[in-house]
């Protein structure tokens, strides 16, 4: 392997490293404030997934960006991402209604 082969190895692998650590940040965060048993911090921690869930976006166009992955590649993932994040979005909608509605659990 030559240098340069050793330094674009490195750079794809620090790459993968950020872009895992932000996708598991996402079930993470969502699965910490489940456990909290408080549908306030349930909510906040939901806030949080959706953030990492946007920076894993991130990554990914910066992995578009330096030709690590193909646009192709890039349309299936960030399609999946959108809606998940959609879907975290929609789920903190539905908790805040029920706590404005009084159906809400805090302990």
């Amino acid at each position: 392997m030559t240098s340069l082969q050793k330094v674009s190895f490195q750079k794809i692998l620090a790459c993968v490293i950020r872009f895992r650590r932000a996708i598991v940040s996402v079930s993470s965060n969502i699965v910490e404030g489940f456990e909290k048993n408080n549908n306030n911090e349930f909510v906040r921690f939901l806030k949080i997934a959706k953030g990492s869930a946007g920076e894993t976006r991130n990554q990914l166009y910066i992995s578009l960006a330096v030709a690590y992955i193909s646009q192709h590649e890039f349309d299936v993932i960030n399609t999946k991402l959108e809606d998940l994040a959609g879907q975290i979005g929609g789920f903190i909608v539905y908790l805040q209604r029920k706590k404005e509605n009084k159906e809400f659990l805090k302990k």
